[in-house]
């Protein structure tokens, strides 16, 4: 399985105001990974995607559902995004989750 941190861009940390988090952890700076801003699109978008109905069970996660459904697993953001429950933890047995398709049309429409 592809790890979802591969070909993240990362930024480097070494503002002086966490100089004592450095200090405690022995290093002199830490990497973040950098996240891109997405926009949540609007009804008026939307409308014209094809959302497939999941029900939450136990085992879920997304990027199971991602590599059901996308084929990739590293395209379980945009079910989290979409469903503006950004973690699983977010979610309950028995929520119905939307699946939206196809995924081109869906990250343009993230994408602004």
């Amino acid at each position: 399985m592809i790890n979802r941190y591969s070909n993240r861009i990362q930024s480097k940390n070494d503002l002086e105001m966490y100089e004592g988090f450095f200090r405690d952890r022995g290093v002199k700076f830490i990497n973040h990974f950098k996240t891109p801003n997405f926009t949540y699109a609007d009804y008026e978008k939307i409308k014209y995607l094809t959302t497939v109905e999941h029900v939450w069970t136990a085992g879920d996660r997304y990027f199971k559902l991602a590599s059901q459904y996308y084929g990739d697993s590293k395209d379980w953001w945009i079910i989290a995004k979409f469903n503006n429950k950004p973690t699983e933890s977010h979610v309950a047995v028995g929520d119905i989750i939307l699946i939206p398709k196809p995924l081109n049309v869906v990250l343009d429409l993230m994408r602004g």
